[in-house]
């Protein structure tokens, strides 16, 4: 599934009117009929609704909404805003419509100067068809005062396709009080990447995708740089299981995880990267740990490290087909030293997580040793230390991209949309997961499958969609099963088999 952006959704647009082919105002009164439906279905006729439309053809969409909705008995006030005195085309032409409804049932209200706001009182429905997925800058004077109005009232808010203040991708340097709050975001087409990002969800509300039949030969022709992953995309990667296979055929792992009172994310990456089809696994831990290790995963080969409590020196990995490093290891200059010697000696594919990133920070200049496709799993405070502060996910994500060309590595970037930056700039967003998984030792576990993968044959691409998929899916199994506040980490890796089961399925 493809995410466009504001530019790309006008290509879009216009690909489907001239290949349909259809009017430009047909596929808004198409729009228009879809947004009417998803809004009769929720609120009855005894609703009041005040609809604001912008000059645009999102203020187009609104007024046809507001014509429909009359048409349907609904008492309709509608506000439409001409400042400038210039209206998008099928925004006058869908004017021109409204003004022929009667007036018994629809109150019109052009805005060309001075405008009296309506009281929204509670119980009342406001539409807001003021801008869309076409802004481009923070909205200021009347229009913002407008927009902190709607919101200081107790009226609910359906916005159409985007609300009105939020811009498609780039909220970096946004004016926060100038967005509608919207209880419903009605959007058309496909999700926008603003959508995506946890500080614009208390501007959208609960948000629902109408299909408006935008033509599917247009979204494949459109290269975009941004894509949702579906079950299909994922079923399509799983690597059959040859029946005569052993566990020397099935891929040997190493998981460097694990100092003395951090042994659990030894155990859950360890036990993780078993239950995602590696033949064997070692894992490398201090001597202290060799007990707990041994009771919790007897299926693993321990490595013993040379100290009690720590991971102090490189380890040999001509005998395995991946290693993940990290969890648990702690930030001590002799484990650092010890953590990019082995990165610069370790000839398999690599996943690096937690406290290896976290040295990687402090110790810049490593940076430069890394090993191409090497794989990067930091959560939002890791990558800050990493590449410094963001102000936003925008600008994180703008990061995370970079750094991924630049180095041209893997980097999947932690959170509730967890995004794959490839080294060719392309970014995939996984859609599984829930809230429940922000718990300790999610990432231990990730980290574990990701590694397991690999050795299972996996390409370091397919790895990370099928792993960060797999891992989000199994989160999202146990989620119904115990609750997401009840969920930990070992959860994950106890539905693993079922999240391989729903996807092979």
């Amino acid at each position: 599934m493809k995410i466009f952006t504001s530019a790309q959704i006008r290509e879009l647009d216009n690909y489907t009117i001239e290949h349909e082919p259809i009017k430009s105002i047909d596929l808004m009164e198409r729009a228009a009929k879809a947004l009417t439906r998803a809004i009769t279905e929720r609120w009855s006729v005894n609703v009041p609704i005040v609809v604001f439309a912008g000059p645009g053809n999102n203020g187009g969409d609104a007024l046809a909404v507001a014509r429909m909705l009359t048409d349907a008995g609904y008492q309709v006030q509608t506000f439409l805003f001409n400042i400038s005195g210039h209206l998008s085309t099928d925004c006058a032409e869908n004017r021109r419509r409204l003004s022929e409804v009667k007036k018994a049932k629809s109150q019109f209200t052009e805005v060309t100067q001075e405008f009296d706001p309506p009281q929204l009182e509670r119980g009342t429905l406001v539409i807001d068809g003021l801008f869309g997925s076409g802004l481009n800058k923070p909205l200021a004077g009347g229009f913002a005062s407008l927009v902190k109005y709607i919101n200081a009232s107790h009226a609910e808010v359906v916005s159409i396709d985007m609300p009105s203040g939020l811009m498609t991708e780039d909220n970096t340097y946004n004016v926060r009080a100038n967005i509608i709050r919207a209880n419903l975001t009605l959007t058309l087409g496909q999700k926008k990447l603003a959508m995506l990002f946890a500080e614009n969800q208390p501007y959208l509300g609960e948000l629902k995708v109408l299909d408006i039949r935008l033509s599917r030969e247009g979204i494949k022709k459109i290269d975009s740089q941004y894509t949702m992953l579906e079950e299909d995309d994922v079923r399509q990667l799983l690597l059959p299981r040859d029946p005569f296979a052993h566990k020397g055929t099935m891929g040997n792992a190493l998981i460097i995880a694990g100092s003395y009172g951090m042994a659990g994310a030894s155990i859950l990456a360890t036990e993780a990267c078993l239950r995602s089809g590696a033949g064997k696994v070692t894992c490398h831990s201090p001597r202290k740990n060799v007990t707990i290790m041994q009771t919790a995963v007897p299926e693993a080969v321990l490595q013993i490290d040379r100290e009690e409590t720590t991971f102090s020196e490189a380890v040999d990995t001509d005998d395995f087909q991946a290693v993940g490093i990290g969890p648990g290891l702690g930030t001590t200059e002799q484990t650092a030293i010890a953590i990019i010697s082995q990165i610069r000696r370790t000839q398999c594919p690599l996943v690096c997580d937690a406290d290896a990133i976290n040295i990687l920070s402090n110790h810049r200049a490593w940076m430069q040793q890394l090993p191409k496709e090497i794989i990067l799993t930091p959560h939002p405070k890791e990558f800050d230390r990493l590449e410094g502060h963001s102000a936003d996910s925008f600008e994180r994500l703008s990061k995370a991209r970079d750094l991924s060309q630049r180095l041209q590595a893997y980097v999947i970037l932690k959170g509730h949309r967890t995004a794959l930056c490839c080294p060719d700039g392309h970014i995939v967003f996984n859609t599984t997961g829930n809230a429940g998984m922000a718990t300790g030792g999610s990432g231990d576990v990730l980290t574990g499958i990701l590694t397991g993968l690999l050795a299972r044959g996996y390409s370091r691409y397919n790895a990370c969609v099928v792993g960060m998929y797999i891992h989000g899916l199994a989160g999202d199994i146990a989620a119904r099963e115990v609750g997401e506040e009840s969920l930990i980490a070992r959860d994950i890796i106890k539905y693993l088999p079922k999240a391989f089961l729903k996807v092979k399925e």
